[in-house]
């Protein structure tokens, strides 16, 4: 049963934030339970102090205590008032919310283990029992030896090596990645054809279907896709197994590695298992809501419910929804290819060595316009809205946006209109040094062109690039042949984003902005780093490889039908027949043109005559209103 909320004070010695801010975004990451954090944060409290990035630490944890501070003084104020109509409130949404639940569905979310090292490994066995970590200048990922001494993913390399001085590191590989985590994707589709992407080492996979269709169990299924993945790439993953998204990525990190975790699809067990939970577990929940949450009382997901008249006041009202579902342990179970999901912007930036002059930074600009046309070319978007985003040299943000008079998305328009606001923030820090320069275009317009024969009822066409020549005899076999999934994936079905899928990627987004800045201080910065959703489509499942219905292309119109001769003969005859009225019309009309008939009756010598008076304006009339003489 949920306590009620202490009002006793709870004094913090400023040092102690900023020592928990520097362990980092990964400190929830598996292999750090035996770890003694209180040392590993004096470790890098010592390690850093006096660098750009301990300044900025130390600003950021000032600004939020100061943040945390208004908070605080709002929810006392709030103490004061009578909020039982907002608890009244708060008790009907979680009732309604309750309803909703959905315990049908079986979601999985598999999580690589220490994958970047673990693909190391394969080339280099002797690394097994010694720890070593991946990345130079900031650690990517590290193998669960140098875990045990603190070393953890974002972590400067200097810093790491005052926690393990024997600590062995690698230069990141991208393309080896890469193809080790298309082996795995290969491998999950035939559990889900319809996986989703979380990162290039991690998935959600709904396998409700799968287990009915091959009557076996959650926990045995996900047991054989563990054993099919380290029999086939030899790397080990750990999944969780639960009966929405939310639930399944807490539980993938319950039993790592190489390990997996089932909560039961019952009520009463996910609210014991949401009860003691801390929120920090929680996806979508990072260092900065977490240390707001733990400063009005808001420790573990259980709290919440203590809490749930102040939340939306100190939070907002998307924050109190996504913080009762946390309570609830309500989640999605749609499942879906990452590539489903609306795009809300397309973007690109870079983080570089500290520049002021004006040339240079002109020319930075004009580099990141062309990088995001091939963004936009790539995606085939115009933006609506143009935003600028600049680091100074001190790590402040600061972003500036404009709307254009078009939409745009060639280089030269977008350096165009992002000038002045450069110039704008020149003004405002006169001698500006940046670190980092980035563009984005929001609002987006989509430039694919749409096939206005959907509209009556033909299939989707193909690509003008595979149109093929008429044969004389329209032989079936003479035609290009397609397979159906080929149809399927031409199809748009763009959905947008759940609230709690934006907590994730804010989440991921801190995650981001701090390896970005780990990396601009090492110098190792690869642009193809990715640790966000991956926008690739899902392999082909090898079943439907067997049981694809192939199609041909008419001829004619260059649409696809299903591979019939009698009914593909027949479409074409109406094709033909189609085309056959249209040169009739089109004849008709050049003869009418040519030699004008004398209409009966006063109407139609009205008509007629404003036809020919827009023919003497040198208007032409339309020949699809003419009439048309058979004979």
């Amino acid at each position: 049963m949920a306590t009620e909320p202490s009002d006793e004070p709870k004094v913090v010695n400023e040092h102690d934030t900023l020592k928990y801010s520097l362990l980092g975004p990964s400190l929830t990451k598996s292999g750090q339970d035996s770890v003694d954090q209180n040392k590993v944060s004096e470790i890098i409290y010592n390690a850093s102090k006096g660098s750009k990035f301990f300044n900025n630490e130390e600003n950021r944890d000032k600004n939020l205590t100061q943040k945390i501070e208004r908070i605080l003084q709002k929810k006392k104020q709030l103490e004061k008032l009578d909020l039982a109509s907002d608890r009244r409130k708060a008790d009907d949404y979680i009732a309604e919310l309750e309803l909703t639940r959905d315990l049908s569905q079986t979601v999985v979310h598999i999580d690589c283990d220490a994958f970047y090292a673990a693909v190391e490994e394969l080339d280099r066995p002797e690394l097994k029992d010694v720890p070593f970590s991946v990345g130079k200048g900031v650690l990517t990922t590290c193998n669960y030896h140098a875990r045990k001494f603190g070393c953890r993913s974002g972590m400067a390399g200097f810093v790491a090596r005052k926690l393990c001085p024997h600590l062995i590191q690698l230069p990141l590989n991208f393309d080896k990645y890469t193809a080790k985590a298309q082996e795995v994707r290969e491998i999950i589709v035939d559990y889900d054809p319809r996986f989703e992407s979380a990162s290039i080492d991690e998935a959600y996979l709904n396998i409700t279907e799968y287990c009915e269709k091959n009557d076996i169990t959650p926990e045995d299924a996900v047991e054989q896709l563990r054993r099919e993945v380290h029999e086939k790439t030899k790397i080990t993953i750990s999944a969780g197994i639960a009966a929405n998204a939310k639930l399944a990525k807490i539980c993938s990190n319950k039993n790592k590695p190489n390990g997996q975790f089932l909560l039961a699809s019952d009520r009463n067990s996910i609210m014991a298992f949401m009860r003691d939970l801390p929120t920090r577990k929680v996806n979508g929940i990072g260092r900065v809501f977490e240390r707001e949450l733990d400063a009005v009382g808001v420790k573990t997901c259980g709290d919440i419910y203590a809490y749930r008249q102040y939340l939306s006041k100190l939070f907002g009202e998307k924050a109190f929804v996504f913080l009762v579902q946390c309570y609830l342990g309500l989640g999605r179970t749609k499942v879906q290819p990452a590539e489903e999901y609306e795009r809300k912007s397309v973007g690109t930036e870079s983080t570089f060595g500290d520049m002021s002059d004006p040339k240079e930074l002109r020319d930075k600009l004009r580099a990141t316009a062309e990088e995001l046309e091939k963004d936009m070319l790539r995606t085939q978007f115009k933006g609506r809205t143009l935003c600028l985003k600049v680091k100074l040299h001190t790590y402040e943000v600061f972003t500036r946006q404009v709307i254009p008079p078009k939409a745009v998305y060639l280089a030269n328009d977008l350096y165009k209109y992002s000038i002045p606001m450069l110039s704008k923030l020149e003004q405002e820090f006169p001698g500006m040094k940046l670190r980092l320069m980035g563009l984005r275009c929001t609002h987006l317009v989509s430039m694919k062109k749409p096939d206005t024969m959907v509209f009556f009822g033909f299939k989707k066409r193909y690509s003008e690039t595979n149109s093929t020549e008429v044969s004389e005899t329209h032989s079936p076999s003479s035609l290009p042949k397609r397979k159906a999934e080929e149809l399927s994936n031409e199809e748009e079905q763009w959905e947008a984003w759940p609230d709690e899928l934006l907590f994730e990627d804010a989440e991921r987004q801190e995650r981001e902005d701090e390896l970005q800045e780990l990396e601009s201080l090492s110098q190792e910065i690869d642009k193809r780093r990715h640790h966000g959703k991956e926008i690739v489509p899902n392999p082909t499942p090898k079943k439907a490889e067997v049981e694809e219905e192939e199609w041909w292309d008419c001829p004619i119109c260059m649409r696809p039908q299903a591979a019939n001769e009698r009914e593909f003969n027949e479409h074409i005859d109406l094709c033909l027949s189609r085309q056959t009225i249209r040169d009739a019309v089109q004849d008709t009309a050049t003869s009418r043109e040519s030699t004008p008939v004398a209409a009966a009756g006063s109407n139609k010598k009205m008509k007629l005559g404003n036809d020919r008076g827009k023919e003497k304006a040198g208007v032409k009339g339309d020949p699809k209103q003419r009439r048309l003489f058979f004979g």
